[in-house]
């Protein structure tokens, strides 16, 4: 991927923007191939993709955002069906495309559990299924609820639909209070030709593929639909346990086996990475053989305990990776250059293409990144694409080995016409007319009007009615739009959207027949904003759409300050950037100074802080409330650590604590409950001794979480 701009080549402020860039393109991604069965990009080009913001955030941790595709997990279930909360999260799993990426997990691993290079650490292998995530509960052998992934958080319930599969048992040969069993639906290549031979004779909808028509075919409404339906199901995991499978992976994969669920043959128990590598090769050569679709295989620390020890990420975890399958490319012609503002201001070029298929999926546009990526240079004027420019009428090569939105790889210059002008990018907002700038190491050129940009103001208010924001029933993107445009019912920030009713008692009689509403839908959306008067502190923050601070930002601020009435007079204090405030600000673990300086701009005296205390007083913003623990010693304390930890990793540490409850910082202050010291601890253990901070040693610390 010769035109990607290298990693370590980017600047901070790269950086930045190159991770907004790929929370929002995989949203989209994620949202069509979890959510609507309808994928814009294959498997491996997603997962390239997460790979590429995950290195950057290894790289640059104080820039990782909230929206980061790293803390999501599929998409938000769907409204056709009941939602079903898992008991335990349906994780993702963290990507690898080269063998020294597998390297590196191995010795992450090794790290985290504190292993010296000659201890043994096996693996278990196995295929990685292209098709939907199912989970299947049944107690005491009786078949209760089958649920999708969802967000990982709250699936679908297709209890109906996976009855109707025979590869899933009733009824199971066992008396286990709490059995919950997870694996892939996925339709056979030839049962997919069948099936699609049929509804071209019957004139119904032809599927793109496999994994779309197992989806498809999950998620009827009319599970006798699905009964027809030639779908298979493996099962590989399992959530909920009243009791454990076995002491280890592989063994625990053939007991489900012997409890009546297929599981796949291919799966292999390897002494080592370098055996579990090998296995790479090996399925690649029987791929075509299967008679399914893979898009990698997997790699899983085989001991369940140390499973259970490396525990997960907020998405991933720590013990399982996948490896996998390339992408494609494809050859079309460019027809256009479109410029696009964002919520932050930033001007994104985006290619419009004569429609192509990539990897089984048609395309039509591609990401041009920025003003240098165009031109054919990275941030420090290297060439990129030997050097070869981006033009309308161009013939360029399209891949989709990660973006939602394809990259161009390179471009023909032996097709390009005669008269051709290198294109010359806006020096102006396309929207607003305002001034665009580009700051020094900056790769963006950004619109300088903030919300009195109408492109910047409609994308902040349709980030405010987001699902994972306020999530107004009746009012989406598309009624966001609408009501901006509308001077009747004029809709420019937040606030109005809950002085919509009070400001003109006649709103209502307005609304009617207006953009597609009627009288019962019109007085459901009033309800629905009123009900939204109250929201939790986390998910206000998130909702105001500030630069880097996303949902995990939001939840870490809210967990911190926990209240509304807390957060105000502190973050006004912290606009002094000698004070208290901002030091104990940027000392929030997972908070670095971009963050803060973001969140500081927003809340200075001024038009964005005006509209952001206008909307607070129209709402009850309710306090954080902390995650409620069995052994409540650890809730809401502030812990740091420092020195060099023996029996455990810092990161193991750093997990097990806040799984307690507790909040872990990187400095020692007046708000430090307690420091955990290992040998070499330096000026934080002298800073604790001066403020009266108690301090344990690892031992200690061990004892007091019963390690």
């Amino acid at each position: 991927m010769t035109d990607y701009i290298a990693i370590e080549d980017l600047s901070d402020d790269m950086a930045k923007d190159e991770l907004t860039r790929l929370a929002n393109l995989l949203d989209e991604a994620n949202q069509a191939y979890h959510g609507d069965d309808s994928p814009i990009m294959t498997d491996a080009e997603f997962d390239f993709l997460k790979k590429r913001n995950l290195e950057i955030e290894l790289k640059f941790p104080q820039y990782k955002k909230p929206n980061s595709p790293t803390e999501k997990i599929g998409s938000l279930p769907s409204e056709t069906f009941s939602k079903i909360k898992h008991s335990k999260k349906m994780f993702s799993l963290a990507n690898a495309f080269e063998n020294s990426d597998l390297y590196d997990f191995d010795e992450q691993v090794r790290r985290f559990l504190n292993f010296k290079g000659s201890e043994p650490l096996e693996y278990t292998v196995e295929p990685k299924i292209d098709g939907l995530s199912l989970s299947l509960r049944y107690e005491k052998g009786q078949f209760v609820f089958a649920a999708t992934r969802g967000d990982g958080t709250t699936g679908e319930c297709v209890t109906a639909n996976a009855l109707a599969i025979s590869d899933i048992p009733k009824n199971l040969p066992t008396q286990t209070e709490i059995l919950e069993v997870r694996g892939e639906v996925y339709m056979e290549h030839k049962d997919f030709e069948i099936l699609n031979k049929n509804q071209g004779a019957l004139g119904k909808k032809i599927f793109a593929n496999p994994r779309n028509a197992a989806a498809g075919s999950l998620r009827q409404l009319d599970a006798t639909i699905t009964a027809e339906r030639p779908l298979k199901f493996l099962a590989y995991a399992w959530g909920e346990l009243s009791e454990p499978l076995d002491t280890n992976q592989f063994g625990a994969i053939q007991k489900l086996k012997n409890l009546g669920f297929k599981t796949n043959s291919h799966t292999k128990l390897c002494k080592n990475i370098d055996e579990a590598i090998s296995q790479y090769d090996e399925f690649s050569k029987i791929r075509s053989e299967l008679g399914y679709d893979i898009d990698g295989i997997v790699y899983k620390v085989d001991s369940l305990d140390l499973q259970s020890r490396l525990g997960y990420r907020s998405t991933t975890p720590r013990w399982a990776i996948a490896h996998k399958f390339p992408a494609e490319y494809s050859w079309t012609k460019l027809l256009a250059i479109d410029v696009q503002v964002g919520r932050t201001g930033a001007l994104s070029p985006v290619a419009r293409l004569n429609p192509v298929t990539v990897g089984g999926v048609v395309v039509s546009n591609a990401t041009l990144h920025n003003q240098d990526y165009i031109a054919g240079r990275d941030n420090s004027g290297g060439e990129i694409r030997s050097g070869k420019d981006i033009r309308i009428n161009d013939w360029v090569e399209v891949y989709r080995a990660g973006d939602v939105i394809p990259k161009i790889s390179d471009v023909d210059l032996t097709r390009r016409l005669k008269g051709s002008t290198a294109y010359c990018f806006p020096l102006v907002c396309p929207e607003c007319g305002s001034k665009v700038v580009r700051d020094e190491g900056d790769a963006v050129i950004r619109c300088v009007a903030g919300i009195n940009c109408p492109a910047q103001a409609i994308e902040k208010l349709k980030h405010f009615v987001s699902r994972k924001a306020f999530d107004i029933d009746g009012l989406g993107g598309k009624q966001i739009e609408l009501f901006f445009a509308d001077e009747a019912l004029s809709i420019k920030e937040p606030a109005d959207i809950f002085t919509l009713k009070l400001r003109d008692q006649n709103n209502l009689t307005k609304l009617i027949d207006r953009h597609g509403f009627g009288r019962k839908s019109a007085s459901n959306l009033f309800d629905a904003i009123e009900k939204k008067r109250s929201i939790e502190f986390s998910r206000f923050l998130f909702s105001l759409g500030i630069r880097h601070v996303g949902e995990n930002v939001s939840k870490l601020l809210a967990r911190h300050f926990l209240s509304w009435s807390r957060f105000i007079p502190s973050i006004s204090l912290a606009q002094n950037r000698e004070s208290q405030e901002y030091f104990d600000l940027v000392a929030i673990d997972g908070i670095g100074t971009t963050v803060v300086n973001s969140l500081l701009s927003a809340f200075e005296i001024g038009k964005e802080r005006d509209s952001i205390e206008k909307l607070a007083g129209h709402l009850d913003i309710l306090d954080e409330i902390l995650p409620d623990r069995e052994d409540n010693l650890l809730s809401g304390k502030t812990l740091v650590f420092t020195g060099t930890l023996e029996q455990m990793s810092r990161s193991e540490a750093k997990s097990l604590a806040e799984n307690l409850g507790a909040k872990v910082s990187g400095s020692v202050s007046a708000k430090t409950d307690l420091v955990v010291a290992g040998p070499g601890a330096g000026s934080k253990i002298r800073r604790a001794e001066e403020l009266g901070v108690k301090t344990l040693d690892e031992a200690e610390w061990l004892s007091l979480i019963g390690k």
